[in-house]
């Protein structure tokens, strides 16, 4: 029993990398997600649906598809990663960044999805009424749209968190597996599962996998209960 609570090193490193990936893509995507949300959700133009189908299209791909192409694009022989290795010295693809664009793609369809959906469920005539008042465009977003969106807002950061701690395909592909460098915990747990005698290590992570994503899914419906509460 006490081996199945004994992390090792090898271990609680793919746990930290798995974390910090899971925080930077968070951070990074949510105030573009937020931005892309309420242009799909308030403005209307040609081609809507080809950009709508265009962002969820990581939905759909198979993941391995989605780091052939971020490869194809990002590596030393790509269009735009060949440029960065030529001109700045600096490779993206089988790297720690590879798994941070990798996981900040297979995570925005889902954030943009549920902050579209919850600011399209806000009143349209409560932010007319702050403009009457003389907000501005920008007032009345971040006073009236954004406030009553919220719930969504959160739902969207909860999911690209728990999202990219379980990417696997696309990081595989396109950022390698890595011990100490690209191998979060799903690609930990892949390793270990190919390893005779690793029976131990693998559930270890799995259960701490379990665990983390449980807590993470707690922690939103929480949340969202706390602001739908204050708000009545």
């Amino acid at each position: 029993m006490k081996e199945l609570f004994t992390y090792s090193a090898a271990e609680l490193t793919a746990i930290e990398l798995s974390l910090k990936v899971a925080l930077i893509c968070t951070i990074i995507i949510l105030p573009i997600a937020i931005f892309i949300g309420w242009f799909l959700a308030r403005k209307h133009f040609p081609g809507k649906a080809f950009v709508e189908g265009f962002l969820h299209l990581p939905l759909v791909l198979p993941p391995v598809t989605t780091g052939y192409i971020l490869l194809l694009i990002f590596g030393t022989n790509g269009w735009l990663g060949s440029l960065l290795y030529d001109w700045l010295g600096i490779r993206i693809a089988f790297s720690f960044p590879a798994a941070i664009i990798a996981a900040i793609v297979v995570s925005f369809p889902l954030v943009t999805r549920s902050i579209r959906l919850s600011i399209e469920l806000v009143d349209r005539n409560l932010e007319e009424a702050a403009r009457t008042l003389g907000a501005s465009g920008i007032r009345v977003f971040f006073t009236v749209t954004l406030p009553l969106a919220l719930p969504g807002v959160i739902s969207g950061a909860i999911l690209a968190f728990a999202r990219s701690l379980g990417e696997f395909g696309a990081t595989i592909s396109f950022a390698g597996n890595i011990e100490g460098e690209t191998q979060t915990l799903p690609l930990a747990i892949f390793s270990t599962m190919q390893v005779p005698g690793q029976e131990f290590s693998t559930l270890r992570l799995v259960i701490f996998s379990v665990i983390l994503s449980l807590l993470a899914m707690i922690g939103a419906e929480y949340l969202n209960k706390r602001i739908l509460k204050h708000k009545t």
